[in-house]
């Protein structure tokens, strides 16, 4: 009788834990960088032109110095999966947190809490043919969409002029985009799916609102970008948390977007895409 209530008291001590990890998680990570690109958003807003007046320039060079240049781009890819660590560490190390693998052995070696939370978001290349294939899948069915709604943003005025590639033209400068690409990929899935999906449920949160959090955590770090993106990265979080509820892997998910990422960081040098 006398453990029941300290048992009340631990569970009831724990959500408030929870909530404060993902705060903080969440303001080392995406949500900064969604009140940041609000932001800049008013700022667009109010120049010259509005917000369609505007130009945003993604993967900008560093110096022209191009050894130091590719330090600094390698530099910036590292450090974006910092958040991933981190996430990835918080689920391996409060994995029952609220009941999650209760089932799982106590005596597992210090490695195996790694494993299991890298298994549980299925972030691992146990089904490389698999992930790819529905990779593929939702780089075009999801890309499409995205490049539309850039499209009519240009045309409403309410979409910058996004220049995705403005490395200077050396051997190296696609192989860059292609390491920046892949590390967008890992920490946006890893973090804003895998992990913050999991930790909201965990949290007790409604289905649909595990749903929006997370789709519109997507849409507010692309709003530097104009609302075009915001609306096509909130439809793209939808669908990416909807398949991996279904999955249960972010795997997929960091491959489309690394598919998606490679086509508009090299396809607009290629091809001379979203000049207007």
């Amino acid at each position: 009788m006398q453990g029941e209530p300290a048992q009340e008291t631990g569970s009831a001590l724990r959500r408030p834990g929870l909530g404060a990890e993902v705060l903080l998680v969440l303001g080392l990570s995406f949500g900064a960088a969604g009140i940041w690109a609000l932001l800049r958003l008013v700022r667009m807003a109010m120049q010259p032109g509005g917000v369609g007046g505007q130009n945003t320039y993604l993967n900008v060079s560093a110096t022209p110095v191009a050894w130091l240049d590719v330090l600094f781009q390698l530099s910036g890819a590292v450090l974006d999966l910092v958040p991933v660590g981190m996430a990835l560490y918080l689920l391996a190390v409060r994995p029952a947190l609220l009941g999650a693998d209760r089932a799982a052995p106590t005596n597992l070696q210090p490695a195996s809490p790694w494993r299991a939370a890298r298994t549980r978001l299925g972030f691992d290349l146990s089904r490389p043919w698999r992930d790819l294939g529905l990779g593929a899948l939702l780089a075009a069915g999801v890309g499409l969409p995205g490049i539309s709604f850039y499209w009519l943003g240009r045309q409403m005025g309410i979409t910058a002029n996004v220049s995705t590639n403005n490395l200077p033209d050396h051997w190296w400068a696609f192989a860059l985009l292609i390491v920046s690409a892949l590390a967008a990929g890992i920490s946006e899935e890893v973090v804003v799916v895998g992990y913050l999906v999991q930790r909201l449920e965990q949290m007790s949160w409604a289905p649909w609102a595990v749903l929006a959090g997370s789709a519109l955590l997507r849409g507010s770090y692309h709003l530097y970008q104009g609302f075009g993106p915001f609306a096509g990265n909130v439809v793209m979080g939808l669908v990416f948390v909807l398949v991996f509820r279904r999955t249960r892997r972010v795997m997929p998910l960091v491959l489309a977007h690394w598919l998606m990422d490679i086509v508009a960081f090299v396809g607009p040098t290629l091809l001379g895409l979203f000049d207007t």
